[in-house]
């Protein structure tokens, strides 16, 4: 059974930076995409990130340029490093795997890490 934690949020000011972990224990098999979303009280969830395997990146545009993802497959971990932070991008963070199991896809979730901008 696969499992993602998530580590990392916290409050800051704005301007400044956090960096965000996700780690996933259990059977992940390649061809997977890992990603970011986030969701604040009475929206929707949104992407933020993803990443592939093999290497390919997604951006929402709201955070390209300030926003930075990346994983370590060997550590099966996805990271989000969040610079210039703006009070809008407060939200519970929450990570994502996407995989393929035979022919039926899978959707995995962590439980969500708060992250709070203060102005």
């Amino acid at each position: 059974q696969v499992q993602l934690v998530e580590s990392g949020g916290g409050l800051v000011q704005a301007g400044g930076s956090l960096r965000l972990a996700c780690a996933a224990s259990g059977s992940i098999f390649s061809p997977n995409t890992m990603g970011w979303y986030r969701q604040v009280p009475g929206k929707s969830r949104e992407l933020v990130a993803t990443i592939t395997s093999r290497g390919s990146i997604n951006y929402a545009d709201s955070v390209k340029g300030r926003f930075t993802i990346s994983r370590d497959n060997a550590k099966k971990t996805v990271y989000l490093q969040m610079s210039s932070l703006k009070p809008e991008d407060t939200a519970v963070y929450y990570c994502n795997l996407y995989i393929w199991i035979g022919s039926s896809p899978a959707d995995y979730w962590g439980q969500g890490t708060q992250v709070t901008v203060s102005s």
